[in-house]
């Protein structure tokens, strides 16, 4: 039998796919085996500042019943310092994740006295020198083996003249069948500078305007006479800085403790800590709240952050439903004019150009894009609407605030792009069966445009949208749902009057080999797009993400490369490759995925420097209420990097000399508050401002009431003329 010839560029395809999987083989097996010799995590994390160490005491061995603790002991640089569980008018407290085998547990933090840090008119409360914070370990009856993995995530913050968050992964593995006591003294020490319950004391607490008045009798009898510090383990309640107006009836304690300004709970039951200055451990009391509390301030008023008072309702609604009704209309118009809609733009003009003359192609495309735009907008609503009633701070956009999703969503678009440029055709990648529906049912290309652009627009707030959205989040089901579907009909309007206005359709060029050049040049802004989210991606969840979702989305590539390009291969030539691809792919995904998760929030301290603007510090509730009752003017910008016009924004408007030397006049106070990764406090202040989604730019004057809000996209004349109007 004559061997028939092969074609040389499907014999080069056929060896370069199998050298491409054996080159990525052999990479991953060289990435595993190196990894495979890194130390993983250990007993201890050492850092400049501090020295963390996990510990365990268990002086009867390990067993149910038993007195079993866990801790971690931090070791500070002198000057550093780490915060209570209150952590006072700044701070973070110091979190313990543990990960121990099913059916162990762990309580409380048994925390230690605190004492008091005061910084400037703030004051704080926390640790220095050497810290243990111990945890009971619970094991469940039964057999255990002859050791017990346990595994602890902890973040701490460490603050001398500036903040540092920082994190350790912690690991140990306890003998079960020996007692554990090298650190017995460490946890003695811990457990007498905890608080004592006294259950002696007998306490009483009056609430008046802007204090409470506090009566105890029952403390113990050598600090009869002595000044005493009031630490209250609820935050967002007492004025911390204020010392307490005392004074000792006998060896009664009677004080007066002003509330705080920025007021944020009314317990019924308030516990405090009480101590003197020189004892190692103070006396915890559960102040019973008699009396009615005053209303939480609200936003905008003197003294308070725009935002803050998360007990008061959100202001009424500026608009009618009517009025929403047709602001979302019109903003979905304006929606298509955002940068992030630019992508499915180039979608929709290249489906355009396919149909051509095809009159009624053009109309049922049309109609199917309106349908997957408004469907979808519909149940993106519902989705927010319903975690939201489950009590999830979430806001418009709230998928993007996803790593997993945006890194999907790069996926995707490098599919669009590989596809418009022609390196594959999707009835070359799909089943027969699937291709074959596509072919007989165009329009559902239409409708699955319209569910893409919908995923890529909702991060965008056009003009409009802000108000209509913010009012429909606090309406009932069906009427919210009625402001989202005209919000996508708005977007999809545009698209549809061209799909059946005949005048546009004789007004398109007839297809002809011009579309295949097209159609590669609008591979570009999908690519354009893949940048972009890997960007955000960074944001999010670090730069090692970023670079395993890039060899995800390399892998990605080569698959279909090979697998369009070995369709006409023998089929053992063709089996191994597009084994070897999809492979590859799994190796690459297996690798990057647990990459995809959310940085914890970086600190005020840390956003301002990774800004690389000095003039801009990181939002706080905190922050924005001081500068406000010290006279100030507070600008807030709230941003998050999947908000292409926010990104404008910033580049434009908030960074034209004219606007930052008219903050610096007026001694404008400038914050960010980030909402790229999920933040409830930021969401809770968005909406007490009655907005949903971001950009929104709140300008507040020191004694207003409410904050003056700027249109979602910036111009330099409308900045200038709000700062000029601040007294």
């Amino acid at each position: 039998m004559t061997a028939v010839p092969r074609r040389p560029f499907l014999h080069a395809l056929e060896r370069g796919a199998a050298a491409l999987w054996l080159a990525a083989l052999s990479l991953t097996c060289a990435w595993s085996a190196s990894a495979a010799g890194l130390p993983g995590p250990g007993r201890v994390v050492q850092t400049e500042q501090v020295r963390a160490e996990l510990i365990a005491h268990a002086p009867e061995g390990i067993a149910a019943g038993r007195p079993m603790w866990l801790g971690l002991r931090i070791d500070h640089t002198p000057g550093w310092h780490t915060y209570w569980k209150n952590p006072g008018d700044s701070g973070l407290p110091t979190e313990l994740i543990w990960q121990l085998p099913p059916g162990h547990s762990t309580g409380e933090i048994v925390w230690p006295t605190p004492r008091p840090l005061p910084l400037g008119s703030l004051m704080n409360f926390g640790y220095e020198g050497t810290l243990v914070l111990p945890v009971p370990l619970t094991v469940p009856e039964g057999p255990l083996g002859d050791t017990l993995p346990v595994r602890l995530q902890a973040q701490w913050l460490v603050c001398k003249d500036v903040c540092i968050p920082e994190d350790g992964t912690f690991a140990i593995d306890l003998p079960t069948r020996q007692a554990t006591g090298a650190d017995a003294a460490l946890f003695d020490a811990a457990f007498a500078a905890a608080p004592a319950e006294a259950a002696s004391v007998r306490a009483s607490a009056q609430v008046q305007a802007d204090a409470i008045t506090v009566t105890l009798t029952g403390l113990p009898e050598a600090w009869v006479g002595r000044q005493l510090h009031f630490l209250p383990e609820t935050p967002g309640v007492i004025d911390n800085a204020a010392t307490p107006t005392a004074r000792w009836e006998a060896s009664t304690w009677q004080a007066r403790v002003a509330l705080s300004p920025q007021r944020s709970a009314a317990p019924q039951a308030l516990p405090v800590v009480l101590t003197p200055d020189d004892a190692p451990a103070g006396v915890r009391v559960a102040l019973p709240i008699e009396g009615v509390w005053p209303p939480l301030p609200g936003p905008g008023t003197p003294g308070t952050a725009p935002g803050e008072g998360a007990a008061v309702p959100p202001p009424a609604a500026p608009v009618s439903l009517w009025a929403a009704l047709l602001l979302a209309l019109a903003g979905g118009l304006l929606l298509n004019l955002m940068p992030c809609v630019f992508p499915v733009l180039a979608l929709k003009v290249v489906g355009f150009a396919t149909h051509g003359t095809d009159r009624r192609g053009l109309i049922a495309g049309g109609l199917a894009y309106t349908a997957g735009v408004i469907a979808s907008f519909i149940a993106l609503a519902g989705l927010l609407l319903a975690l939201r009633a489950g009590g999830e701070q979430l806001g418009w956009g709230f998928q993007l605030q996803s790593p997993a999703f945006v890194a999907a969503l790069a996926a995707l678009f490098t599919l669009i792009g590989l596809n418009l440029v022609g390196v594959f055709e999707f009835g070359q990648v799909l089943p027969g069966r699937l291709a074959a529906m596509r072919a007989r049912h165009p329009t559902a290309d239409s409708a699955l445009t319209g569910v893409l652009a919908v995923a890529v627009a909702s991060p965008c707030t056009a003009p409009f949208m802000g108000a209509s959205l913010g009012l429909a989040v606090s309406l009932p089901a069906l009427q919210a749902l009625s402001v989202f579907a005209a919000l996508g009909l708005g977007m999809a309007l545009p698209y549809l009057i061209a799909s059946v206005w005949p005048a546009f359709a004789r007004a398109l060029p007839r297809p002809g080999a011009w579309m295949a050049w097209f159609k590669g040049l609008m591979a570009f802004p999908m690519f354009a797009t893949v940048i972009w989210l890997l960007w955000v991606l960074g944001q999010q969840s670090g730069i090692d993400a970023v670079a395993g979702w890039l060899g995800v989305l390399l892998a990605l590539g080569m698959a279909c490369w090979v697998w369009a390009g070995s369709a006409n291969a023998r089929t053992g030539t063709r089996r191994f490759a597009r084994a070897g691809a999809i492979a590859t792919l799994a190796l690459t995904l297996l690798w990057a995925a647990p990459g995809l998760r959310t940085l914890p929030p970086a600190s005020a301290e840390s956003a301002e420097a990774a800004s690389g603007d000095a003039r801009w510090q990181a939002w706080s509730p905190q922050r924005a209420a001081q500068a406000l009752a010290q006279g100030r003017p507070v600008f807030v910008d709230y941003t998050a990097a999947w908000c292409v016009t926010c990104q404008y924004n910033k580049r434009t408007a908030l960074s034209d000399p004219q606007v930052l030397e008219a903050f610096a006049r007026k001694r404008v106070l400038l914050l960010r508050a980030d909402w790229t990764r999920r933040d409830p406090e930021i969401t809770a202040a968005l909406t007490s401002l009655g907005r949903n989604g971001v950009p929104v730019y709140a300008l507040t004057a020191p004694g207003d009431r409410a904050s003056r809000l700027l249109g979602e996209i910036l111009s330099v004349r409308e900045v200038l003329e709000a700062v000029d109007a601040l007294p």
